[in-house]
């Protein structure tokens, strides 16, 4: 990547700017007062830290009061999560949205820097797992994670931190709104001298804008936490349970854009059911001055079935997960000019899959004869994950710190295949038209070992401002749906794990009333995994080039303004043919060229604030031979609240206030299907209060 393609992306964003104003709590260009642990596991200034990090603070959580994830991080230049329905979601951070098994390993998902899942069985909806509802912040990485995380700290992290016991703080909230939603929040602290607990509960009702699309989902928390100025201890058990009806894709060219034909729902049989228990305990010694060792161990159990209405015979999926594990770091030197971060982090994980097809298909003799009914696969993987880590941050002088490491890890899958094996239907019979869809590979072991490595510098300006330079490389093992869950007749997924090399620098900090963070990355994807005719191969490649920027600017009349936009190129780096068409260079399916937002909050008396929020998404071709796009879209919300009485907040929501028809995600769909949409929800209202004691 030459200077000048740099300095034209660069020119590219800053003349949005004029567009762009905003303004929210949120943490973007990370002042001197703003703490963040997700970059080293453990508290650091983040102005200190050698690359990009961003955050959105606990209070803009509580002012935005997320129906969905996705609204809370609208906030954050390059991270763009596609709401599909219900609770489902897609995540893009510096990357296109990515569908399909195995799509999730580009992101690594995390609560309190805990995966959400375990190594090997991401899931694309995971996000909904998390506690975002009430988190004390959630924080976000684009690009390679540091050596500190291992396999999908590909394109980026999201790391949901739980909501601290703090000084002892209760609160809860009620709220309404259209098309029947409904949602408490609640949480109740009591502190002593050394200890302290924090429950806190979520439950939320959504009848759905679209028919047969609502959602029942109830999340808690019970937190606990030790301080005797020796031992620092924090545990955490949470419970999640989900349950929702789901739309299916809107067909039809910009038929999202019908009012009437917008709110029906071809697949009204379809659901999901997930739950989740997690423990995780975070504990933490000093054993010399010098030393300080930190230790978290975990456990964790999913349990999940959905009805896979976009395949032919809309089979069952079943899938159940259970795992244990441990973070452990030494920290030697911390905060000196030589600090090292050395350790190592163990998890062994049981998971099954069970996909089964009630009914026999009757629109395709083809599709009845190659799909029958009945169990397509059903197995089980047991998995070892170990791996080390060294990181180093060495202050050169009061203005130079240049950091490295190193990460190497491996991990074990022990698959078995619980029903026959091979390109037969579950009674052992070979199917019509050459064969069965779905193959079921024999019994067998897989071991992938990677290693990940990080250097970087950063340069202080002055107190207050800063620049910073990072290459890294990141990996994910593939994901075991990608190994054993084949078609095709494919026996054998010889497939090995995909590589990111990054270089990105930046300028960030805050000059009087202005933050501000700009950043620019070029990546190289390599051995990519993807589906060829439905036969799982690891020889794509691709390219990421982009800028990104957050301004933040405080008026002196209790107004401010926040904008943050995002300007990249995602391409295909390898020929790839469908029909006449060479997929190389051309842009990846999905994958808006620019999107971002802009905030305006209004602080016109003491507890009174108003805020009203544009989103814009720019236009992205549906397929990987561009030859059909979704034009994008622009929308508005508003937010207000107001102290009603002591303690008492009420608050009102316009969302969309434009009442705009607009797609939360468009692609094109195989074997004629075409163009197809999740729909976007048109304006609607929401309105509560909420009682801190």
């Amino acid at each position: 990547m030459t200077i000048k393609k740099i300095a034209m992306l660069s020119a590219s964003v800053l003349s949005l700017m004029p567009e762009m104003s905003s303004a929210q709590d949120s943490n973007i260009a990370e002042g001197a007062d703003v703490v963040t642990v997700t970059a080293t596991r453990s508290a650091r200034n983040a102005a200190d830290v050698v690359g990009n990090q961003a955050s959105v603070s606990g209070a803009e959580i509580e002012f935005i009061s997320p129906t969905h994830i996705n609204e809370a991080l609208q906030g954050i230049a390059g991270a763009n999560i596609s709401r599909n329905n219900g609770q489902e979601s897609l995540i893009s951070l510096r990357s296109p949205i990515f569908t399909g098994p195995g799509a999730c390993g580009n992101f690594l998902t995390a609560q309190d820097g805990i995966p959400l899942r375990a190594s090997g069985f991401c899931n694309v909806n995971e996000l909904f797992d998390a506690f975002s509802e009430q988190a004390s912040r959630i924080e976000v990485v684009r690009g390679p994670g540091s050596v500190l995380y291992g396999s999908n700290a590909l394109h980026g992290i999201v790391n949901v931190l739980s909501k601290e016991v703090g000084d002892g703080s209760s609160s809860a909230s009620m709220e309404g709104g259209s098309w029947g939603y409904l949602k408490f929040n609640g949480t109740g602290a009591t502190k002593g001298r050394n200890h302290g607990f924090r429950v806190s509960a979520t439950v939320v009702h959504d009848g759905g804008y679209v028919e047969e699309s609502g959602f029942n989902q109830q999340k808690g928390m019970l937190r606990y936490e030790f301080d005797d100025g020796n031992w620092e201890i924090n545990s955490n058990i949470m419970v999640t349970n989900l349950d929702q009806e789901t739309a299916g894709f809107l067909v039809g060219v910009d038929s999202y854009k019908d009012p009437v034909l917008a709110r029906t729902n071809a697949n009204p049989e379809a659901f999901r059911k997930a739950k989740s228990f997690r423990y995780w305990s975070t504990v933490s010694k000093n054993i010399t001055d010098d030393v300080r060792w930190q230790f978290s161990p975990y456990t964790r159990y999913m349990d999940m079935e959905f009805l896979m209405h976009f395949l032919p015979g809309q089979p069952l999926e079943e899938n159940k997960q259970k795992s244990v594990g441990f973070q452990n770091a030494f920290y030697f030197n911390e905060g000196g000019n030589l600090e090292i971060i050395a350790g190592f982090d163990g998890e062994v994980a049981k998971g099954e899959l069970k996909q089964t097809q009630a009914n026999a298909i009757t629109t395709s003799n083809f599709l009845a004869g190659t799909i029958p009914p009945g169990k397509q696969y059903d197995y089980e993987v047991d998995t070892m994950l170990i791996a080390g880590f060294v990181r180093g941050d060495f202050e050169v002088t009061d203005q130079l710190s240049i950091i490295g490491g190193v990460r190497a890890e491996h991990v074990k899958y022990d698959y078995d295949n619980r029903m026959n094996s091979g390109r037969v239907d579950d009674m052992g019979n070979t199917c019509g038209f050459g064969g069965c869809r779905y193959t079921r590979p024999a019994d067998r072991e897989d071991k992938f070992t990677n290693v990940s490595f990080e250097a970087g510098l950063l340069h202080k300006l002055d107190d207050n401002n800063n620049i910073y330079a990072r290459y890294s490389r990141g990996f994910r093992a593939p994901q075991t749906t990608e190994l054993y869950r084949l078609q095709n007749g494919q026996l054998v997924a010889d497939i090995d794990s995909v590589k990111l090399d990054s270089i990105e620098a930046g300028v960030r900090g805050n000059i009087d009333a202005l933050t501000y963070d700009f950043s620019a990355f070029y990546m190289k994807k390599d051995n990519v995994i993807f589906q060829d005719s439905r036969i799982n191969v690891d020889n794509g490649k691709s390219k990421h080039i982009g800028v990104e920027a957050m301004v933040d600017y405080q008026f002196p009349m209790d107004v401010s303004v926040r904008a943050n936009g995002s300007y990249a190129k995602h391409t295909y780096d390898f020929d790839n043919f469908s029909g006449a068409i060479n997929w190389n260079g051309l842009d990846i399916d999905t994958a808006p060229r620019n999107f971002g937002s802009i905030q305006l909050n209004w602080v016109p008396a003491n507890k009174v604030k108003a805020g009203l929020e544009w989103i814009w998404m720019g236009s992205y071709f549906m397929e990987p031979t561009n030859q059909f796009k979704y034009e994008g879209h622009n929308y508005f919300n508003l937010r207000v609240e107001a102290e009603a009485a002591k303690n008492i907040t009420v608050f009102l929501r316009v969302m969309n206030i434009t009442n705009v028809r607009y797609a939360e995600r468009a692609d094109f769909g195989a074997f004629g299907v075409g163009e197809r949409y999740f729909v976007g929800k048109p304006r609607g209202f929401y309105g509560g209060a909420r009682i801190n004691f």
